[in-house]
């Protein structure tokens, strides 16, 4: 592509020799410019030329190699020595990392030094042909880092931004006129009456009017308004489009030619990054964009207003903004759901003392002796000792919950409906209405460094055999082991997750039959509680601790098999993050919610694990309560601890220990912080590593609010105070711990919408059978329809106890203190439907447990099909796009047509000026002029 560039104009050629000899000859500067931050580093030492982008490298800790400055102009015989030295170097680059900033930090190379410098020599001067312009400084404040700064010149910019097909704003400007409908009136009340809490962000244009927007193309830029080209192209657009230039452009070496990836992956450069805009804080920051966001946004006293999405877009770009936008529309969204979610709680709390089968369970009238919970330990007990646990089973547990996850399952699909509308808006505002497919695959979807190497391994290969074809890409022949490698591993991974999770399973068993055996009435006290609580912080940690394995392991695996483009890459693995990550954390949930308590047996043949390890039982009330405590446990701790506290932590962690080593491999004093310049401040900042891992923890956050919340209806109200507090959290990181990303375009929110999609679906068919068979509504419905004397839910409790004949117990597992309770028990009662033991078919499952096994199946299906087509009815009946923005859309069209008729119309009607100013005026003693149908003599015009 390099041969097709334009030539460097003479005059910014001169203009930089210039100003290198000046910096070489150590000209002094005014003292009032030390102060400002073009000397700082936001612009060349010139003052005039802006720095749009970075790379730093690491020079030799000798004074002798730094200079100030460095001038771009060796001689030929320089070039070709340098050439033919790095011939003689390694054959073959090491292997590119992914993450090119982290890799570059973290892989140790073996390339020599002066290797090193020729590849960056050559990858310069490709650089200069291309048109940019480059300035080093090797004299910083940090010591054994070099910076390389690049400006992009006004030519460079336009021929690019033509290239790239950049849509920018032309000088017509239109009216946006608001929709009539009932829905847009509502909208517009909604934000006249929030307008208090929008943020104080100055508009330089009204909301009311909007430029038409055109890819920008040299040869009509009499329809831009290029009053002040600096202001043009802001910072974020000049950063995006030396990009592009950074990673076409190759250090062409033979048969292994290097990008910018394998530059960085390799150590010759060691990050590459653009600037912050200046400085956030201190009286003496020039107002900026930064700052800007800082104090509207990245502030916690800010936690009740809008985010402003419009400045996140401008100086983030179109991915983040995005991120961020969807982010505030989920948290919006989780008001009214935490609103019904805290008045279901409170109609547990108020109808609790009410609730008949709690209140059998806690008369001690009724002297129900229940069976041993473990085998010679455990004993005989009181029916009446899990009140407690009956009660507060009711919390969660009680009619309002089936309305309830009917009420999320529709939440869910209102919320996505509702992001899709506010995406569309966005696409509309940010003229992302014709970014499609083609833009993406010319522009985005660059071969990444590794591919590209292997491809060029194969064509090495080939070059010995009679198989080399004109194109050689990789199979699925090639990434066949790889592919291997990821079946068998996430298998693998996953079998892990299972182990772990019955080694916990193991531990509650364990601990309850020695917490039982202890003589110490503390110790034997509440023990349900000690366990359910030690079990699920135990479950907490081992779920963050794999979180991080797997989150490493998903990179390995995708990077084995080698993705072509950097798109590819992203969604695989996403999907194997997402799949490890989903089953570390859901689990324990699971098993919970589904498996424990049915996986029992029954007195006299109870199922044993690994020897000796009986399956637990639930607690009478059922596993519901359990699975509560696991839930709001798992929910807390992850937004806690991994989410918020790491979030703050580690990246404060992470700087102050660049900072302490940058003072250590300094031999003088250490530099304040403040004179710093710019791109020195922004190198000890942290390298953008992506948004997977925010996205990644707002989806299982998603997860957990619907795919359980009928066991956990405060599961929508703790998400909602974790984003409040999550929103800020990533403001203050992106605005002051990272490196300013790359801004990258993005019309959705890509493969993470399937993922919500899915998950809301899934969250109809958990929910559903967590009310069938997790809790008790079923049974209680059956009861008082069929078998209840008065339609009511008195006798419940008996109903659902079986008998159990103690001298059926199989030897060596009957109680070693039979007579704990001061008499002999010769019956016990155990929670199933079985025949007693007087019966022709003793222990057997009963008939009543055939009716609710099928009222329950009735119920999945019903639960399942209704709220399913109410979904699908509720997103039929939202339109994708508001009908306001769909007339904008076609409005622009017409106006955009409209101005393109007016230019040619122009065209012709100055071309016929022209032609007429070409015709030879008559004298006047000439004859009048002749009949149409004559022609009349004209001068040649040519």
């Amino acid at each position: 592509m390099s041969a097709d560039y334009e030539p460097v104009c003479s005059e910014e050629k001169n203009l930089d020799v210039d100003f290198v000899t000046r910096a070489k000859n150590n000209e002094s500067i005014p003292m009032k410019d030390l102060c400002s931050d073009k000397v700082l580093g936001l612009y060349f030492s010139d003052g005039k030329r802006r720095v749009d982008y970075v790379l730093t490298y690491h020079i030799q800790k000798s004074g002798s190699t730094r200079r100030q400055s460095s001038k771009f102009g060796d001689n030929s015989f320089i070039r070709r020595l340098r050439r033919s030295l790095s011939k003689r170097s390694s054959r073959a680059p090491l292997q590119p990392k992914e993450d090119p900033e982290v890799a570059a930090q973290e892989h140790q190379t073996d390339y020599h030094e002066d290797d090193k410098r020729f590849k960056r020599d050559e990858f310069e001067e490709n650089l200069q042909k291309t048109g940019l312009e480059l300035e080093k400084d090797e004299g910083s404040t940090i010591p054994g880092v070099g910076f390389l700064k690049i400006h992009a010149p006004w030519n460079v910019l336009c021929r690019e931004a033509e290239f790239m097909k950049l849509k920018m704003p032309t000088k017509k400007v239109y009216e946006v006129k608001q929709g009539s409908s009932v829905v847009e009136k509502i909208r517009m009340f909604i934000h006249k009456v929030t307008a208090p809490l929008h943020p104080k962000v100055d508009t330089s244009r009204a909301q009311c009017q909007k430029p038409l927007s055109h890819p920008f193309s040299r040869e009509k830029q009499h329809l831009f308004d290029l009053s002040d080209k600096n202001k043009f192209f802001d910072s974020k657009t000049r950063s995006s489009i030396v990009y592009e230039v950074l990673k076409r452009t190759k250090c062409i070496k033979p048969k292994y030619p290097l990008g910018l990836t394998s530059l960085l992956a390799n150590g010759v450069y060691t990050s590459a990054y653009p600037l912050h805009d200046g400085d956030i804080e201190g009286v003496s920051a020039e107002p900026n964009d930064r700052k800007l966001l800082y104090e509207q946004w990245a502030s916690y006293s800010v936690f009740y207003k809008y985010q402003p999405i419009g400045l996140i877009r401008k100086y983030f770009g179109e991915k983040i903004g995005l991120y961020f936008a969807w982010l505030g529309v989920y948290t919006q969204m989780l008001i009214p759901a935490a609103i019904i979610g805290v008045i279901v709680f409170l109609y547990g709390c108020a109808t609790v003392d009410d609730n008949i089968p709690s209140m059998e369970i806690c008369d001690p009238r009724n002297n129900i002796t229940m069976c041993p919970l473990c085998d010679q330990a455990c004993s005989y007990w009181k029916l009446v000792t899990a009140c407690g646990t009956a009660r507060a089973s009711h919390l969660f547990d009680n009619a309002a919950t089936v309305f309830f996850s009917v009420f999320m399952a529709l939440w869910a699909v209102l919320f996505m409906e509702h992001w899709k509308r506010r995406q569309m808006r966005l696409n509309y505002v940010w003229d992302l209405t014709g970014f499609g497919e083609e833009e993406e695959g010319e522009h985005k979807d660059h071969n990444r460094a590794e591919y590209e190497f292997r491809v060029m391994q194969k064509k090495v290969k080939l070059e010995h055999s009679d198989l080399m074809d004109e194109k050689v890409k990789l199979t699925c022949t090639d990434r066949l082991p790889a592919y291997l490698t990821t079946v068998v591993m996430m298998g693998f991974m996953i079998i892990v997750t299972f182990v772990i999770v019955f080694g916990v399973i193991l531990y509650r068993i364990s601990i309850r039959a020695a917490l039982h055996m202890s003589s110490h009435p503390v110790v034997r006290y509440n023990i349900r509680a000690t366990v359910k609580t030690t079990a699920a912080i135990i479950n907490l940690i081992i779920i963050i601790i794999l979180d991080e394995i797997y989150g490493a392991i998903a990179r390995w695996l995708t990077r084995l098999e080698v993705p072509k483009t950097d798109k590819s890459f992203e969604e695989r693995l996403i999907f194997k993050t997402f799949i490890l990550k989903f089953v570390n954390a859901f689990t324990p949930i699971v098993y919970l919610a589904f498996f424990r308590g049915r996986l029992v047996g029954r007195p006299g043949n109870y199922l044993y694990v690994v020897g000796s390890y009986r399956m637990e039982e639930c607690a009478h009330a059922g596993c519901l309560m359990e699975l509560c405590i696991q839930l709001c446990i798992t929910m807390l701790g992850k937004q806690l601890i991994q989410n918020n506290l790491f979030e703050i932590g580690l990246p404060k962690l992470k700087k102050m220990l660049r900072r302490r080593k940058s003072e250590m491999v300094s031999i003088q004093e250490p530099v304040p912080h403040k004179t710093l310049k710019r791109y020195e401040k922004d190198q000890l900042l942290g390298p953008f590593v992506g948004l997977n891992p925010e996205y990644m923890e707002m989806i299982i956050q998603f997860g957990m609010v619907t795919l359980f919340v009928a066991s956990f209806p405060l599961a929508p109200l703790f998400a909602l105070l974790n984003n409040i507090i999550e929103i800020r959290l990533d403001a203050k990181k992106f605005v002051t711990e990272l490196r300013r990303p790359i801004a990258a375009k993005a019309k959705d929110i890509g493969i993470w919408y399937n993922l919500l999609r899915g998950l809301s679906k899934v969250a109809v068919i958990v929910n559903a059978f967590v009310i069938a068979f997790t809790s008790d509504f079923i049974p209680r419905l059956v009861y008082q329809y069929m078998y209840s004397p008065d339609g009511t839910l008195h006798g419940f409790v008996n109903h659902t106890l079986s008998y159990f004949n103690v001298t059926d117990f199989d030897p060596g597992t009957e109680p070693l203190q039979p007579m704990h309770l001061g008499y002999k028990v010769s019956v016990c009662r155990y929670k199933d439907y079985r025949d007693p033991p007087w019966s022709s078919t003793k222990y057997e499952l009963s008939k009543e447990f055939w009716a609710i096994l099928a009222a329950r199946l009735a119920f999945v299906i019903v639960f399942q099909n209704v709220v399913m087509l109410m979904s699908d009815f509720v997103d039929w009946l939202i339109p994708d796009i508001p009908k306001d923005i769909s007339l904008q859309i076609h409005k622009e069209k017409i106006l955009m047509v409209e101005l393109f008729m007016k230019e040619e119309q122009g065209k012709r009607f100055a071309a016929r000026d022209n032609q007429d100013n070409c015709t030879v005026p008559l004298s006047a003693n000439q004859r009048p002029p002749q009949p149409r149908s004559r022609p009349v003599s004209q001068a040649n015009c040519s």
